[in-house]
């Protein structure tokens, strides 16, 4: 049977990124992003839904880039896996959180101030793009036996499948 968990996120950052670090040194960061869609009425106005919010949980080396490149207010490209948890809380009642576990996040560059914050984002080019299908527009070949041309990716890797989603470390031992 196959399966796929996969969520992708284009908002903005309601805080700063906060990292904690487990007693084995591994290095775990939470901030949420907002989004918020609009659509035309059917008078042609344009009207926004409520604006939703989402936590999201970063391990590892993420988590401390995280730290050091996002900041509140700031555009983000989040793509990840939805998470459901539960626990209990100090007066014994079941709390249900979901998370998003990003595998990996690009600020956007803000187009009016050349900086890293704020509206007016744009979004990274097709050519830079991580997760843009490169496979949809093949090159034309000249002859039957093609030498592969190198294509420079500036990409982080992706992780393998414990490095950037908390591994054994999940659960619900959450540092905060």
């Amino acid at each position: 049977m196959i399966s796929l968990n996969r969520v992708t996120l284009v908002g903005n950052l309601g805080q700063d990124p906060e990292v904690r670090y487990l007693d084995n040194g591994v290095a775990v960061g939470r901030f949420s992003i907002a989004t918020t869609e609009s659509y035309r009425d059917s008078e042609g106005n344009w009207q926004n839904r409520p604006t939703e919010w989402h936590n999201i949980v970063v391990w590892r080396s993420l988590a401390e880039r995280a730290e050091k490149e996002l900041k509140k207010g700031m555009a983000v490209f989040v793509e990840g896996q939805i998470n459901y948890r539960a626990y209990d809380d100090k007066d014994g009642n079941q709390r249900k959180i979901t998370d998003i576990l990003a595998r990996s996040f690009r600020p956007f560059i803000d187009t009016r101030t050349g900086g890293g914050g704020g509206g007016g984002a744009e979004f990274p080019s097709a050519e830079n793009d991580p997760f843009a299908n490169k496979s949809s527009s093949p090159a034309p070949q000249t002859n039957s036996n093609p030498t592969p041309t190198p294509v420079a990716n500036n990409a982080e890797k992706p992780a393998t499948s414990n490095e950037n989603t908390g591994g054994d470390e999940m659960g619900d031992d959450l540092p905060f």
